[in-house]
């Protein structure tokens, strides 16, 4: 298989370049090359820090654990179960008795909904993947019950093919392993409806809900978040932040794509981030105090999936980004508190308040701001159980969550600003 896939960006369209991929059997390969109108754009920028601007085609293996497409692209690959939807569907209609390529899972998303700001449309000139005249991809709030039905036959597989098609577009959009959709929020923003899980122990949906409140009490900038009842199921709706207000698109890559990490089950650090923002932040000392203050949540609140496609960056200008809001966020109550990115190569994975400190002045921050953003995380996570409560968390799962909140290091934080 050999095909050439047109490269846009945002509403508008504009031609970035041009998407290569080759398959033989399973081995896969794919390279890039900018359009000479994007190389020559006012505007223009490296969609990719591995693709700089310049003519030539730029190439690309798949290695271990990673994406035979370079970082941009990949992070609008769909992933555990957005893969596992697509899956199903190709499966149920027999639509291709070939081999189902990493390019075909790329063009299964839905081109209205997918993340950030890159297009791609096929040699018949047709954004991949285009709804069919008449139906929607992004359906509105309304259809929330229908939507979690639909997610729950396909984690207990017993999905029929009018639930694939349904889900189809909806429910392909997104990285991450648990059930989820795309939405159209009543005041017509596009956002993430996450749903239970049918092996969850605890409330998983409110507690990213109250994570992402208690963040934002933090002085943290999150993203948008409330619990939603369809029917008895709490439901977690998240706002997209890759969207203007105006509904536009904004270029968006993650942390892993910034630093051109391609395997994401190796073991990376806080500090390469830190490097990466004194070479691509607009603002390097609010993004390096907000990564600060974050890392400092994670730790207060035993987030343990902290890995670097779990933090993300928005284009601002030119070559330079700015962190994104904060998201995939949650408490882990029966989890041990590690860093899957550790906050140094020194350190190891220890969740610990002291080794931050301990690293301050790499973020380049003075130990009086270090004080005065700690207090403020603390008093954030002090106040869990009222926010909880004020988000309509029951008691129940008040109780399920406290180990995720009271343990060692809240003790270590608050000796440390005292």
């Amino acid at each position: 298989m050999n095909r050439k896939i047109a490269i846009h960006i945002g509403d508008a369209a504009k031609k970035v370049g041009a998407l290569f991929f080759n398959a033989s059997g399973s081995r896969e390969s794919s390279g890039i090359e900018y359009a000479s109108e994007w190389l020559d754009g006012a505007e223009s920028f490296s969609i990719d820090p591995n693709l700089p601007l310049n003519h030539g085609r730029f190439f690309h293996t798949k290695r271990d654990g990673g994406s035979v497409f370079f970082g941009a692209i990949a992070d609008s690959e769909p992933d555990g179960w957005a893969r596992q939807v697509i899956m199903r569907d190709h499966a149920k209609q027999r639509e291709n008795s070939g081999h189902f390529t990493s390019l075909d899972y790329l063009l299964a998303v839905d081109d209205f909904s997918r993340v950030g700001a890159l297009r791609f449309q096929d040699e018949d000139g047709i954004f991949q993947r285009t709804s069919k005249k008449g139906k929607r991809t992004a359906p509105p709030l309304l259809e929330l019950s229908d939507l979690f039905l639909a997610s729950k036959r396909i984690e207990t597989h017993s999905e029929t093919a009018a639930d694939l098609e349904y889900l189809r577009g909806r429910g392909t959009s997104l990285a991450g392993l648990r059930p989820k959709c795309t939405i159209m929020d009543d005041d017509g923003s596009l956002s993430i409806g996450k749903f239970p899980s049918v092996g969850d122990l605890y409330s998983v949906t409110k507690g990213e809900v109250l994570a992402l409140h208690i963040a934002a009490r933090a002085g943290i900038d999150a993203a948008e978040a409330r619990i939603v009842d369809s029917d008895g199921i709490p439901v977690a709706l998240i706002k997209r932040f890759d969207r203007t207000k105006n509904h536009g698109r904004i270029p968006y890559v993650s942390a892993a794509t910034l630093l051109g990490i391609e395997d994401s089950y190796e073991t990376h650090t806080y500090t390469e981030v830190i490097d990466a923002l004194r070479r691509y932040s607009a603002d390097f000392q609010k993004d390096s105090e907000e990564l600060f203050r974050r890392i400092a949540l994670t730790i207060l609140i035993t987030n343990v999936d902290d890995h670097l496609r779990n933090h993300g960056f928005l284009h601002v200008h030119k070559n330079l980004w700015r962190l994104s809001p904060a998201f995939d966020i949650n408490p882990f109550p029966y989890k041990r508190r590690t860093l899957k990115t550790w906050i140094a190569e020194d350190v190891g994975d220890v969740a610990s308040i002291q080794a931050l400190v301990d690293h301050a002045a790499y973020f380049g921050i003075e130990f009086k701001r270090v004080r005065e953003i700690l207090s403020e995380v603390e008093s954030a996570v002090g106040n869990w159980r009222t926010i909880g409560k004020s988000l309509g968390i029951t008691a129940a799962d008040i109780i399920a969550f406290a180990p995720a909140f009271e343990h060692e290091e809240r003790v270590a934080v608050q000796r440390f600003i005292a």
